[in-house]
């Protein structure tokens, strides 16, 4: 009887144990055939269109030259470096926990162009992502949930050359402060930006008192749009890391025009932080 039960126990474990092989099988092997193709040119950029921003990407050969188009965070830009190139791959990491693989080849005559990444170049979504890029997508999610709330603050613009800034809502979240901006060109002429400065400096003094200035970088922007045409605003949030205003300073937010005279400057004194609305 003993025997018999020992032999019950081997056949379950055996069992078992390639039921789990079989299942790990199907979880990490992929049907190459399955993977997305792409075909991409030497005198033509394919754009690939992410729905987050990438996190990482790789290419399996020199032949192929990429790189993150300038001012966003989720769009490829691919070209071929050489004619003719061998089959080769790419393999794009987004902040939503996706990893995608594309297949590519050299096609001169039709190439992709405009590619929008969907589920069928997906072939894992359980990445784990450090603690510093899990907080930056934290960040880029409240920063998108203060885009969109309906609650806003009055008093805080200012209006020159036909251009006007306004703050219209400063949020805060943990350690995060998301400010809320509308750039309006009334205007004729379009507007393009060269810089969007956050910074605490000393109120006016004499000319010959020297003023310092604390830059603060943003840590994220939802739109890092280089340009507001004219009859248009924009609207954007700029996170930026936790700070008060001490007494006899004041925050400046400072937008320069590109090439151009048409400099607008917001600021924010100590009284008017407590403004702020709690995400």
């Amino acid at each position: 009887m003993k025997n018999r039960n020992w032999i019950y126990l081997l056949c379950f474990l055996i069992t078992a144990v390639s039921g789990f092989a079989q299942s790990v099988g199907r979880k990490t092997n992929y049907n190459a055939d399955n993977l997305k193709n792409l075909q991409i040119a030497y005198s033509k950029t394919t754009s690939i269109v992410f729905p987050y921003p990438i996190k990482s990407m790789d290419k399996g050969s020199a032949d192929v030259l990429m790189q993150k188009a300038k001012g966003v965070e989720n769009i490829l830009l691919l070209k071929a470096g050489k004619q003719n190139f061998a089959q080769t791959n790419l393999t794009v990491v987004t902040a939503d926990n996706r990893l995608y693989v594309f297949v590519l080849n050299f096609d001169e005559e039709c190439p992709d162009l405009n590619i929008s990444a969907d589920n069928l170049a997906v072939v894992n979504d359980d990445i784990l992502f450090s603690m510093e890029n899990e907080n930056q997508r934290k960040i880029e999610q409240f920063a998108g949930l203060a885009l969109s709330k309906k609650k806003k603050i009055s008093g805080i613009q200012r209006s020159k050359f036909e251009m006007k800034m306004t703050v219209n809502a400063i949020f805060i979240h943990d350690d995060i402060m998301y400010f809320r901006l509308i750039l309006e060109n009334t205007s004729k002429i379009g507007y393009e930006i060269d810089q969007l400065r956050f910074f605490i400096r000393d109120q006016k003094k004499s000319k010959r008192t020297a003023s310092q200035e604390i830059e603060i970088i943003p840590l994220y922007s939802t739109n890092n749009a280089s340009a507001i045409a004219d009859k248009s605003e924009m609207t954007a949030v700029y996170a930026l890391s936790k700070f008060t205003i001490p007494e006899k300073k004041y925050l400046t937010i400072q937008l320069i025009e590109k090439n151009g005279g048409r400099q607008l400057e917001v600021n924010i004194r100590n009284n008017m932080i407590y403004k702020i609305i709690r995400l």
